[in-house]
């Protein structure tokens, strides 16, 4: 996207003129003749900035400034108006227009605007190659991934708490990473928590650490993620699964810049930018008492929504030749590629697991083929065994639930209080988890001799 320059205007005189001034400034150029072309230029690849004529016949450019805003916000556009429409352009600006230039206009005015709206999104051809190592691993040839990307950039300078949703598998934690690495504190630590797979009476040790003798076990002082990450970046995933209690701790240590370790009177100045990521509603959360509000805004300065790989399907190739290349160097085989065919399923998979889902089928199929060329067959039957691999998520939590409570009880003999004991639940509440499934604590007695 470095220095590509989208230029339209219905004049194909106009068009080769400018262009040949952007190309000869070092800007890649891509031409439209109509708002319409333009629109879907843009869909194709996003540019780092739009020089528009401001009359054109169809969408002129004032609307085609609209459905950009709407589609890509934050993409620059420049509008070139002749004399007459400068109250028009004007009128533009207060409505997002980057800037406008009258017709004539000096070729090096028109360079100067473009460089400032390019260096605006990021997209300042002067950088060298090594300013795109912050986005390393992140393959896309997506608008919306590119949009995203864009935002992340931006706010990767400052030290705004930054929220990221996204369905599980889209690659949160790659998004936070990138933005660590864009940030002023890359030298620093990055230091990721997953706050669902963490046992809740855990993770506040985890997470703010412990004093030695705090609680059993405790043999020695721990220092917790938040000290560990001073200075730099703390993922805090899955952030909608944080326990309510803890959510109130949390916010105590961003408000104060400081973490006081389980078991401890002593508290730690820490120096920490937060990015929390969750595939909750958030916003839902909060509404009904789940999630702390307080603690919401704190989180939520900036929010950046990372698509699904269904909203991206034209990144579906290329992040399968850069998967299929990686697994090739783990198992120590060639690449195989893909079959068309097979690559055709790939594309129009509705993937629920995301990018996961799409590296898992791929190592299946990696270690099943027996040829350079994996056959559509292959990845047909591994789809089959994802889509039949996946429940609704209350069923899944049910069946969870009941395993769980059958283990327990072979455990325990059928033992409610032992079993209640092991799984840190009041005896009350266990025989109500149990009645909901209708386990009786009888059935796992053992039978007398």
């Amino acid at each position: 996207m470095s220095g590509d320059i989208l230029l339209v205007d219905d004049d194909p005189d106009l068009l080769k003129l400018i262009s040949l001034r952007l190309t000869s400034a070092g800007y890649q150029v891509r031409t439209a003749e109509s708002g319409e072309t333009a629109l879907a230029a843009i869909a194709v690849r996003r540019p780092a900035v739009v020089v528009t004529d401001l009359r054109m016949p169809g969408i002129d450019g004032l609307q085609l400034f609209d459905a950009i805003n709407r589609q890509h916000g934050g993409l620059p556009v420049l509008i070139l108006t002749a004399h007459g429409t400068i109250p028009d352009a004007v009128a533009a600006t207060q409505r997002g227009v980057f800037g406008y230039l009258t017709k004539p206009f000096d070729s090096q005015e028109l360079l100067q605007k473009v460089a400032s709206a390019i260096k605006l999104s990021g997209g300042d051809p002067g950088r060298s190659a090594s300013a795109e190592e912050w986005r390393e691993g992140i393959i896309t040839r997506s608008p919306l991934m590119e949009d995203l990307l864009r935002q992340a950039k931006l706010v990767a300078d400052s030290d705004a708490s930054i929220l990221i949703h996204g369905e599980s598998g889209t690659g949160k934690e790659l998004i936070a990473r990138a933005i660590h690495r864009a940030s002023p504190r890359r030298d620093k630590p990055f230091v990721a928590v997953n706050c669902g797979a963490i046992p809740a009476d855990l993770l506040e040790s985890e997470l703010f650490g412990h004093a030695r003798g705090a609680f059993t076990g405790a043999v020695q002082a721990h220092k917790g993620l938040f000290q560990s990450a001073d200075g730099g970046t703390l993922l805090l995933d899955e952030i909608g699964d944080m326990p309510l209690a803890l959510q109130v701790k949390l916010l105590r240590v961003l408000q104060e810049g400081e973490v006081r370790p389980v078991g401890s009177t002593q508290a730690i100045p820490v120096d920490v930018r937060v990015i929390s990521a969750t595939h909750r509603d958030l916003d839902a959360q909060k509404d009904s008492g789940q999630f702390r509000e307080d603690l919401y805004y704190r989180l939520n300065v900036v929010s950046l929504r990372l698509p699904s790989l269904a909203e991206r399907r034209e990144d579906i190739p290329a992040l399968a030749a850069h998967f299929l290349r990686r697994l090739a160097e783990r198992y120590r085989k060639p690449a195989p590629i893909l079959a068309p065919d097979a690559m055709a399923l790939l594309v129009a998979a509705p993937w629920p697991g995301n990018v996961r889902q799409l590296l898992n089928l791929l190592e299946q199929a990696m270690a099943l083929t027996t040829t350079s060329v994996i056959p559509a067959t292959l990845v047909q039957s591994a789809l089959k065994e994802d889509a039949a691999a996946l429940i609704p998520f209350e069923e899944a939590r049910k069946t969870f639930e009941r395993d769980y409570l059958v283990r327990l009880l072979k455990i325990t003999g059928g033992n409610v209080t032992q079993a209640a004991q092991l799984a840190k639940r009041n005896r009350t509440e266990f025989y109500k988890l149990l009645q909901r499934h209708r386990l009786e604590p009888a059935m796992f007695k053992e039978p007398k001799a």
